[in-house]
């Protein structure tokens, strides 16, 4: 029987590319958001995902459509942020209903349906931030650390019932909107720098992770975090420094660049 998976924030750069995945994988997809992706293969539910009666609205459509949700990837979220004495309770409050509160009233939503079929997979998409800081983030951060630990509870209350919960914290992924971040003093090429693999994580490295996370192949996984960001949070600072500097400290050369 074709499974069903559950994608929000599906018009999202990160969202596309998990749907483009599952669909080619053979998955019956259906995406909510408040934005239409107009994307082949993908059964589009508008919805605002911090609001509960449309989540439940949304979830409830597509169950009439397809008798059963088997997977649930929570992609929807903003990355946004001020330092803390500069943000405001509403702005505070946003960061998290975008971040944190979706992925409470998704998972919600979708838990009956996976109890009853004594099985469901729920990917939640979080971020090493919660684990490496970067200025003016408090809020962000904040939220995407409490759906780490969000995923290690639902994995203690739920495994009972055959449903895995895995979180996959990417560091940065190229999306229309991280690229507008970027400056244009050479930022891309810093980034590049700043992990091991001398890469960037493009959307799709994110879809094949929950290709991966949502398989059989995965079922053990459950309650793990599984961190995406080429290594750059396992750097220490002396692992940024150029081939000069390092030896001028007595420290080896790191080979040539990719």
């Amino acid at each position: 029987m074709t499974r069903t998976a559950l994608i929000t924030g599906v018009a999202g750069g990160i969202g596309r590319a998990v749907a483009a995945r599952l669909a080619l994988d053979g998955l019956r997809v259906a995406g909510i958001d408040v934005v239409d992706p107009r994307q082949d293969g993908v059964d589009f539910h508008r919805a605002d995902v911090t609001d509960a009666e449309q989540v439940a609205g949304a979830v409830r459509q597509v169950l009439a459509d397809t008798g059963r949700v088997d997977v649930l990837v929570a992609c929807a979220g903003v990355t946004e942020g001020k330092p803390l004495h500069a943000t405001s309770e509403r702005e505070w409050e946003s960061v998290l209903a975008s971040n944190l509160t979706s992925v409470f009233l998704s998972v919600r939503e979708v838990l009956p349906a996976m109890i009853d079929a004594g099985s469901g997979v729920v990917v939640t998409i979080g971020s090493v931030l919660h684990r490496t800081a970067a200025p003016g983030l408090p809020a962000y951060a904040a939220a995407k650390g409490a759906v780490a630990a969000l995923n290690r509870q639902l994995a203690v209350d739920y495994g009972r019932y055959g449903i895995v919960f895995v979180t996959l914290s990417p560091g940065w992924v190229r999306t229309p909107a991280t690229e507008g971040r970027l400056g244009p003093e050479g930022d891309l090429e810093r980034l590049r720098e700043s992990n091991p693999l001398r890469t960037i994580a493009e959307p799709g490295h994110v879809a094949d992770a929950v290709a991966f996370a949502v398989s059989p192949a995965a079922a053990l996984l459950t309650g793990s975090e599984l961190v995406l960001d080429a290594g750059a949070s396992v750097v220490s600072p002396a692992g940024l420094l150029r081939d000069g500097q390092r030896q001028a400290m007595g420290l080896p050369p790191l080979g040539p660049p990719r």
